[in-house]
């Protein structure tokens, strides 16, 4: 961008300025991402008069920040001081920190209330203290490490990201090209299968990458492209700039991260090794979840001697550039592209995403993983929107019969499974999928327990479903209703029973595994591709006595789908060793747990859906199903629907 442009951007905020506020002290102003900051002296003044700053952004056509000039705040430390000092002590203060990158401090506290003061009067006496602008929250029951150390991370890096959203701003800002307007979608991967999903979105003046996932349990042995979407064509892959400057993805202006399932966030590092410098949009919890995830891949990776193309320096690269939305909240992201996020109901932070293309020229609605049902851990996935001429969905179950019980079906059959084998003095062993699932089935379990529908047993929770549990209950404002009343109620939180034993290390797993009391091991991977479910099963698997639940997806080629398929005798490795293990124990598959839509869901989803797309393409399925589920919505439904194959390309307008 010329340097003229810029000073004419910046006169226009300051000359809206002067004519709204007059000769008000203004420091600094600067591009951070989709926002203006204003920086100034004179704080208290914006605060007191907070229809000022609506002027201005009304003036300007722009979303604005008032913030303090970094001179006037007041010392960490003291700061800090100041606050425990004002505060009444039953409001139990927990946590403070800062972050100098907005000038804002976070108060942890286990009544909020008593901080926040009659219509905001208390925090605003505060912010007139220290300067800081401050809020805040609930302590979590549950304190989760990954948390804590991603909130460090984004301070220590403080700077960059100042610079970095900087520069994203320039390029929000940047001249729109002239000449005839389109927007075509290109399909990268997840396109009639499951995995690897990646679409790109583009127009004359933007290239938005919508998700970059793995295929489960592919990225491994010694190539390092296997498994991985179709990243090096020319749409995307510069292959000038990566000979010139090893920077091929140059003219990749955004990634949209649905959720942090792999085979949606798991390529992502990737394009930051190749210097891929732009930012990646997400939700908070999905930010907290994908960098566990993907920390947990490496660490898994390099365990089993199996070979990831990135490391863990370039996660960091990528947290660095996150930025995150909530849901209902619009942000530009690129100079013609407007960017909302709304509940998916997969996942704890999934998204549907609505992409706005242009000045009213065409939206579209990538659906990403969705559950179109209420269960216990979410409300079902939002499907109203301002305006949405194409839906993108996913077709996991939408084939023939595709069709699965309701969640109280699938609790009760899950009980009754779990009585059997404990009355016959088995274990029970259920891979998951440390996020969602996990979570689910620990609510199940835990109300059955309560009430003795579940005689009273050890429910053991092994690999990453402790830490993703403690990132659900950091932020409740995601899940249903009545389950975040129980969490913020200490003595409900069904997440803190006693029943549920953490198991860290292999000597609580090797007691576990030779403690002849029925038992319940919840445990990861979902679908038995590594991590702790294997030591389990080689000791469980030749007792008849023993039982397999298996509440979730199973891909092909996955251990989980061949002993789900029925096969007797597997070969997996053992303390280094291939080994061979009869499988006796009882193999059980409960529908109804996933968070997925089933057929009649995803039809369900897109006949209710305002306004009514004029489009509809399948994604995010066996072929068969893709196929099926958008012949469906043609001729039974009479929709416009596509169902493409990887690397075709579909222009919407």
């Amino acid at each position: 961008m010329s340097g003229e442009i810029w000073e004419d951007i910046l006169t226009q905020v300051r000359d809206a300025i002067k004519e709204i506020a007059g000769n008000v002290s203004i420091t600094n102003i600067d591009f951070e991402a989709s926002l203006i900051v204003i920086y100034t002296k004179d704080i208290d003044y914006f605060s007191e008069n907070p229809h000022i700053v609506k002027q201005i952004a009304q003036k300007i056509k722009r979303r604005i920040s008032i913030r303090p000039d970094p001179s006037i705040l007041l010392d960490e430390e003291e700061s800090k001081k100041i606050i425990m000092e004002m505060v009444p002590e039953e409001a139990g203060i927990t946590e403070i920190y800062f972050e100098p990158e907005t000038c804002e401090v976070t108060i942890v506290a286990e009544a909020p209330g008593l901080i926040i003061g009659k219509e905001g009067q208390f925090l605003n006496e505060i912010k007139r203290k220290i300067k800081w602008a401050p809020k805040v929250i609930r302590t979590p029951p549950m304190s989760s490490k990954i948390i804590s150390e991603i909130r460090q991370f984004l301070k220590d890096s403080s700077n960059e990201r100042r610079e970095f959203l900087r520069e994203v701003g320039k390029r929000l800002n940047r001249p729109i090209l002239s000449g005839e307007n389109w927007f075509r979608v290109l399909s990268l991967g997840g396109y009639r299968e499951v995995g690897r999903s990646a679409t790109l979105l583009m127009t004359r003046n933007s290239r938005v990458l919508v998700d970059c996932g793995v295929v489960a349990g592919s990225v491994q042995g010694k190539e390092p492209w296997s498994g991985v979407p179709y990243l090096y064509v020319p749409e995307i892959w510069s292959q000038d700039a990566f000979e010139k400057e090893n920077n091929p993805f140059k003219h990749l202006d955004a990634v949209i991260l649905t959720h942090s399932h792999l085979d949606h966030s798991g390529l992502i590092p990737l394009l930051y090794k190749y210097n891929y410098r732009g930012p990646v949009y997400m939700t908070p919890p999905t930010r907290d979840l994908t960098v566990q995830l993907l920390m947990d891949y490496l660490k898994l990776s390099h365990s089993e001697g199996t070979k990831v193309p990135y490391e863990y320096l370039h996660i960091r690269e990528m947290l660095k550039r996150t930025i995150t939305i909530e849901y209902g909240e619009t942000t530009d992201i690129t100079p013609d592209m407007r960017l909302t996020f709304h509940n998916a109901g997969h996942i704890l932070g999934s998204s549907v995403v609505h992409v706005h293309v242009g000045d009213g020229l065409y939206n579209i609605v990538l659906t990403g993983d969705l559950k179109f049902e209420k269960t216990w851990l979410f409300n079902a996935a939002n499907n109203k929107f301002p305006r949405a001429e194409a839906v993108i969905i996913e077709s996991t179950y939408g084939g023939k019969n595709n069709f699965q019980p309701s969640r109280q079906e699938a609790s009760e059959n899950l009980k009754n499974v779990v009585n059997n084998v404990i009355n016959r003095g088995g274990k029970i062993l259920i891979p998951v999928f440390a996020v969602g699932r996990s979570q689910e089935v620990m609510v199940v379990l835990e109300e059955y327990i309560r009430t003795n529908q579940i005689p009273m047993v050890n429910v053991y929770i092994d690999g990453m479903i402790w830490e993703a549990t403690a990132i659900h209950t950091a932020y409740p404002e995601y899940l249903a209703k009545e389950l975040r009343e129980k969490i913020y109620k200490k003595n409900e939180n069904p997440f803190l029973s006693p029943i549920f034993v953490r198991i860290d290390t292999s000597e609580m797993r090797d007691k576990i595994i030779h403690d002849p009391n029925p038992s319940i091991i919840l445990t990861t991977s979902g679908m038995m591709n590594g991590g702790p479910v294997i030591e389990y099963f080689y000791y469980l698997a030749e007792d008849s006595k023993n039982a397999l639940i298996f509440v979730g997806y199973q891909a092909e080629g996955t251990l989980g789908k061949r002993i789900q398929n029925g096969e007797k005798s597997i070969s997996i490795v053992h303390e280094g060793q291939m080994v061979n293990v009869d499988v006796n124990m009882e193999i059980v598959t409960i529908d109804g747990f996933s968070g997925h839509s089933d057929r009649k869901q995803l039809i369900q989803y897109i006949t209710s859906m305002r306004p009514k797309p004029n489009i509809v393409i399948t994604n995010h399925g066996d072929a068969d199903n893709c196929m099926y589920l958008s012949e469906t919505f043609e001729k039974r439904y009479g929709f416009n629907s596509i169902s493409p194959r990887n690397l075709e390309t579909i222009r919407l307008l």
